[in-house]
């Protein structure tokens, strides 16, 4: 069902890489509600993934950008401005990628140079967005930017490695740049930290299953899916939010403030 909530906005969906994709279902949903659309991947994602399938479905072009690369984002920005002829509302940052976990290397052990690429490509990626826009003035008046986090940024999943440091140092640049651009220009900038959810990108952390189940468990609604966190990302664009701005809002079912469920009670008593 659409309610025309973006009707005349313009937007840029960073990873998608497949149907499995939250940035995949939110480019749907943003075209379901009226919104322009350019996608955007890495040359080697393009190549692996369906992203020209999506660019159908959703009547956009598509952009090859490595998000680490200034001289590839602005180049992106300068496509994106050109075939919107003007300035964009909003833009999704899903993006995200551990080496260390990659080469199975724990925390204890990590290698550092995978550390720093993982820190540029998942975290400070958003910055370098953020900066290209400033730069460029290329986001319009009360524009939206919203990237998506995991709740391991606060608590302990062994397991995530890495990823915990690099959500962490994300949800700082949301809210440092965020303030940034809302006192310049009135543009919001916020982090979602979803539910896990079965990309993927998130199928491959160790574990996942196990977490994802517990997860569904202690949450009083259930986990969140990447439908839902589409939607969820769609009123984050939509006019109904313009004075949302720097926060990390967990959509997650309601297990980011659950302590213990009786159901897992239960099973633990098994």
């Amino acid at each position: 069902m659409s309610f025309n909530l973006l009707k005349g906005k313009k937007g840029i969906i960073f990873g998608a890489l497949d149907e499995k994709s939250i940035a995949w279902k939110t480019a749907i949903r943003c075209h379901e509600e009226g919104a322009q659309l350019v996608l955007t991947n890495t040359p080697m994602a393009l190549r692996m993934g369906q992203i020209n399938k999506l660019a159908e479905i959703v009547e956009a072009p598509v952009f090859a950008a490595d998000v680490t690369n200034m001289d590839d984002l602005k180049l992106l920005f300068e496509g994106a401005m050109k075939h919107f002829g003007g300035g964009i509302d909003f833009i999704l940052h899903s993006v995200g990628m551990s080496l260390n976990v990659r080469k199975g290397k724990s925390y204890t052990e990590m290698d550092y140079g995978f550390n720093q690429k993982t820190l540029d490509i998942s975290s400070m990626s958003l910055h370098k967005v953020l900066r290209t826009a400033w730069d460029m003035d290329a986001l319009n008046e009360c524009g939206s930017v919203v990237t998506l986090t995991y709740i391991a940024a606060q608590r302990i999943f062994p397991d995530y490695n890495e990823m915990a440091d690099a959500k962490a140092l994300l949800e700082s640049v949301t809210r440092s740049f965020g303030f940034h651009y809302g006192t310049r220009k009135k543009v919001r900038v916020n982090s979602i930290s979803q539910s896990p959810t079965a990309t993927t990108a998130g199928s491959g952390v160790k574990g996942f299953d196990g977490f994802q189940h517990f997860a569904d468990k202690m949450s009083p609604l259930g986990n969140a899916s990447g439908e839902d966190c589409a939607n969820y990302c769609v009123t984050m664009f939509s006019d109904f939010t313009k004075m949302v701005t720097m926060q990390n809002l967990f959509h997650d079912g309601g297990y980011s403030f659950t302590g213990v469920t009786q159901e897992v009670i239960d099973q633990m008593g098994k």
